[in-house]
């Protein structure tokens, strides 16, 4: 492998996360190695996780058990 080149790392979800525990669209993004441009697409095409806006602060979260179906395609 080249030094300019990136490696793969395999995306995996904690086992110890709960399933009901909430993450915010930037730590989604992290967690799958993805621009937020890229998810902001897939959730205005309403690809990937569902998205919930909780409050009036304009934040929105996924729960872990979404991310789990949508990594592990269950």
């Amino acid at each position: 492998m080249s030094p300019n080149s990136k490696s793969l790392t395999p995306i995996s979800v904690p086992r110890e996360w709960e399933d009901d525990a909430l993450l915010t669209f930037e730590q989604f993004c992290t967690l799958i190695q993805t621009p937020p441009r890229t998810v902001r697409d897939w959730k205005r095409r309403k690809v990937g996780v569902r998205w919930r806006r909780l409050g009036k602060t304009g934040r929105i979260y996924t729960t872990v058990a979404e991310v789990r179906r949508f990594v592990y395609g269950g």
